[in-house]
């Protein structure tokens, strides 16, 4: 066994990337504070060839140090937009016909590994704050609410480890299955 080199890869550049066929998924990063987290979620969404990903809020844009940190790169292959309004959004993204996935721990929601995917659908992944989760005017939207099974004392897992697991689970079910 041998570590590859960067060259051994065989990954794509980012004008393929930009070319090439992604998931039917965009992100909605709900008022994120941390800059590391939006950087994380810049990368993963490069990793899974995510369509899209939307910055809302307080969440903060690139260009910023912070951000490319842990994005290494990936701001300049994954498209993105901001907006002030997570809901306004959310709200036209579902008027473009994509199901709300809330990634939130709710009333209703069910475990990530019970989740179905329907192959003819897009998805809208929404991912809440740090502190107060997703917010109250984008759960109202929701059409699904998934959470990620924990069995340790705290109650959450970091913003940008949720969406690893999320897209990874998301990517093993459509991309790996076939």
């Amino acid at each position: 066994m041998k570590k590859l080199k960067l060259e051994e890869l065989g990954r794509i550049s980012i004008d393929q990337f930009k070319i090439a066929e992604k998931l039917p998924i965009c992100i909605v990063l709900d008022n994120i504070r941390s800059l590391h987290n939006v950087g994380s979620a810049f990368r993963s969404a490069d990793a899974f060839r995510i369509e899209k990903i939307y910055l809302a809020g307080i969440t903060g844009t690139p260009p910023h140090r912070e951000i490319q940190k842990t994005a290494l790169g990936a701001t300049e292959s994954v498209p993105w937009e901001y907006s002030d309004q997570p809901s306004e959004i959310v709200r036209q993204l579902k008027e473009r016909g994509y199901e709300i996935v809330i990634v939130e721990q709710t009333s209703a929601s069910i475990p990530l590994q019970k989740f179905q995917l329907a192959v003819a659908k897009k998805y809208c992944l929404v991912f809440g704050n740090e502190v107060n989760g997703v917010s109250e005017a984008v759960i109202a939207m929701g059409d699904t609410a998934l959470e990620v099974p924990q069995e340790g004392t705290k109650h959450s897992l970091n913003v940008s480890v949720c969406l690893g697991i999320v897209l990874w689970e998301i990517f093993r079910k459509t991309i790996l299955a076939k």
